[in-house]
């Protein structure tokens, strides 16, 4: 029989009838399982190959197919809820939402995750990180922050053994993408001298890391001290930074003669400071005359106000636009999430939001932790975890607003930078598990490797705030601090996101290692493009005097592009290996 994929099948079931199963399967588009035979060896790509009426039973029937977290099942909603005909529409769907995803991503990391870090590392500062908050660059403590998204989607990847390929793609990918088209991008806009230690030091240290990876990938396992090696081995980097930092400003404070401006040997980019063009507060214009007292009501509305109309004013249209799809998603972070911040005066202490998220963040947290399989378990068959949290918070949340003021923040209100660092990375984690599991959802309709998706969509989506982050500094005349930061962030994003994802895995599994399946020649030629791109960098750099031109940044973008087309080559098989 013809099918709407161009291909001829019989009518007759594809699985060998060994074993049935039934039960409803979770989610909310998770629907009832009819009973009908499982075959373990049946891979889930091979639905798209079947008769039409016969893929929602196979996806429902087939190991394979199943996701062990997320809120939706995305691959039963395509071939059980979408007619055929309207599947292109289905996949257009899953891409808006892919995107809308990315823009969840970036917007927890960058305005909660983020400060609340900041805030952690501040104001507990001499009880946790003294020594890492005076790293250059973001690449200690707070560079967790910038890297959330990465770190997330390739801990969740690595939780499934069928979608390690998109950990594996993605953090290659990333490293390919930020280390050509990034760095490339800085240079075309701002040539610049880079500095030659830093430079130096980061790019050998990420040459070892991937150096690394690639062994793992050849052996096909990751063991628990190989795991603790990555670790190990980005807490020895961070300490190099460190060590590094103080030597150099040390000699600075010793020596008698200063270097010439834009000596390279004396460069380092701890030099630059962050960019303020316009350090004027234009606050102070907009205050009232009048001081007068806001009421509990005010502040809570204030509070949740994702929209400042000031700046609203001022922007352009694509700044409109965007924000007014980020408004329901700043609203809902708003509501759940408290951030910290030591640089004001009162903290940002909300007194009505903050007692309010004595409520909302727990509930957040059992409610995304595991896809919410902790929230809706009842305890002695009489109420739910997520009835008993909402209660216990509601009596917390009263207490603290009978014993605090608006005008005065308590002393334990730091003890909020935790609760929103714990509440906005469950966010990312659960956003990064649906972005995953829509990823996979588009493997299995396109017949795309999970390599490909992750080089691809994964690490364009992951790395674009990055990437428009430094441009920025770039433009701004900070090109040695957008440069620095390329590689700070790619090496925390690899070694924590592979040994802390495998270090999760085995702790998961009975047995003492990772297995490392690799999807074919693709994961190959993307580990020797990312090595061959190190190599390049190391050798032309220096012979430039880490002179960094527009030529070089337009070679670099050459080099990009040819190795996503070999990729893209090898992955729908125009190049592979001869069989012997």
């Amino acid at each position: 029989m013809e099918t709407s994929w161009g291909g001829s099948i019989s009518l007759d079931p594809p699985w060998p009838p060994l074993r049935t199963e039934s039960g409803p399967g979770p989610g909310a588009l998770r629907g009832s399982t009819p009973d009908v035979p499982l075959s373990p060896s049946l891979q889930c790509r091979d639905v798209c190959g079947l008769n039409v009426s016969d893929r929602c039973p196979f996806i429902r029937t087939t190991p394979d197919c199943h996701s062990e977290g997320g809120y939706l099942n995305y691959l039963e909603g395509v071939f059980c809820y979408f007619p055929p005909d309207l599947l292109p529409l289905a996949v257009t769907l899953y891409a808006f939402w892919l995107l809308y995803l990315f823009l969840i991503l970036g917007v927890t990391a960058a305005k909660f995750f983020c400060p609340n870090l900041s805030a952690i590392s501040t104001v507990r500062g001499p009880l946790l990180c003294v020594p890492l908050t005076c790293s250059p660059h973001g690449v200690t403590f707070l560079a967790f922050g910038n890297g959330a998204p990465d770190i997330f989607s390739a801990l969740v990847a690595f939780s499934d053994p069928r979608t390690a390929g998109l950990a594996f793609g993605a953090l290659f990918g990333a490293g390919v993408l930020v280390t050509t088209v990034v760095a490339g991008g800085i240079a075309i806009l701002r040539p610049f001298t880079a500095a030659s230690r830093p430079f130096l030091r980061d790019i050998i240290f990420y040459m070892v890391a991937v150096f690394l990876t690639f062994t793992a990938l050849y052996l096909g396992r990751v063991t628990l001290a190989w795991a603790l090696g990555y670790l190990g081995l980005y807490v020895f980097y961070v300490i190099t930074v460190v060590l590094c930092t103080w030597i150099y400003r040390w000699q600075r404070r010793r020596s008698l003669v200063y270097s010439m401006p834009g000596t390279p040997e004396m460069l380092s980019d701890s030099e630059e400071e962050p960019v303020s063009s316009n350090s004027y507060d234009y606050s102070e214009e907009y205050r009232p005359l009048l001081f007068y007292q806001e009421t509990t009501a005010q502040i809570l509305a204030h509070a949740l106000n994702p929209l400042d109309y000031r700046k609203w004013r001022s922007k352009s249209v694509s700044w409109r636009a965007l924000k007014v799809f980020k408004m329901p998603v700043e609203f809902l972070l708003l509501l759940t999430v408290p951030v910290v911040d030591p640089d004001k005066e009162d903290g940002n202490w909300k007194r009505p939001l903050n007692c309010l998220h004595l409520v909302t963040s727990p509930l957040v947290l059992v409610l995304t932790l595991q896809s919410g399989a902790y929230g809706v378990y009842e305890i002695g068959g009489l109420l739910p975890v997520w009835a008993v949290v909402v209660i216990a918070g509601t009596a917390m949340a009263a207490v603290t607003f009978f014993a605090t003021s608006n005008s005065e923040p308590p002393r334990l209100h730091w003890l909020f930078a935790f609760l929103g660092f714990l509440t906005s990375a469950l966010w990312i984690n659960a956003a990064a598990t649906e972005v995953v599991n829509i990823l996979r959802t588009l493997g299995v309709v396109f017949r795309l490797s999970n390599t490909v998706l992750g080089l691809t969509l994964l690490a364009w989506g992951n790395s674009i705030g990055d990437a428009f982050s430094d441009f920025t500094l770039a433009r701004q005349g900070y090109p040695r601090m957008a440069f620095s930061a390329c590689f700070g962030g790619i090496i925390l994003n690899l070694l924590v996101g592979v040994g802390l994802g495998c270090l999760l895995q085995i702790s998961r599994s009975p047995m003492a290692e990772v297995k490392l399946e690799p999807d074919g020649l693709l994961v190959w030629v993307l580990a020797g493009a990312l090595g061959l791109s190190l190599v390049c960098s190391l050798v032309s750099v220096p012979l430039q005097c880490f002179q960094l031109s527009r030529v070089y940044g337009f070679c670099l973008l050459l080099f990009y592009g040819s190795f996503l087309m070999v990729a893209l080559l090898t992955e729908f098989g125009v190049i592979r290996l001869k069989s012997v």
